[in-house]
């Protein structure tokens, strides 16, 4: 893994974190293209303290970043996000902001991590299988569950 430095985001890393986004244009990621750097402030303003954006820098460049959300109807259940450039994917970038956004959670007492997994992002399943990730063999929703 690159020298890479790991922290919670602010609004100064919007803009870095929707290049992330515009950088992985068509692939299919569960975000917006038109996701813009006022959208990640909204978004960092709106998690509070209940919920994270953790971004990955290589220098000054941010390389990956993920996000651990509030479920407003199941408040004891976080919901989780890792996105991560294509150069720097499978040198342990997604299990480390993983580990990271789970140990938030935790702290914030989640009882239970979701998310929905793009249709098709099979690379995207196999990491969630190695962190531990429940993912029904039948899953029309395409989601899975991490129990805390």
């Amino acid at each position: 893994m690159r020298a890479t430095e790991f922290r919670r985001a602010t609004r100064d890393d919007a803009e870095s974190i929707a290049s992330i986004v515009r950088a992985l244009g068509s692939e299919n990621i569960g975000l917006r293209n038109e996701f813009n750097a006022d959208r990640v402030r909204e978004w960092i303003a709106r998690l509070g303290e209940d919920g994270t954006l953790i971004v990955a820098r290589d220098g000054s460049i941010a390389v990956a970043f993920g996000a651990i959300d509030f479920n407003t109807t199941e408040p004891d259940i976080g919901l989780l996000g890792v996105w991560v450039l294509p150069d720097y994917r499978r040198q342990g970038l997604a299990t480390e902001l993983a580990e990271q956004l789970i140990a938030f959670a935790r702290d914030r007492g989640y009882r239970r991590i979701r998310g929905r997994l793009p249709e098709g992002n099979e690379p995207a399943l196999s990491f969630l299988s190695s962190i531990g990730a429940m993912v029904p063999l039948r899953n029309p929703n395409m989601s899975f569950e991490l129990p805390l």
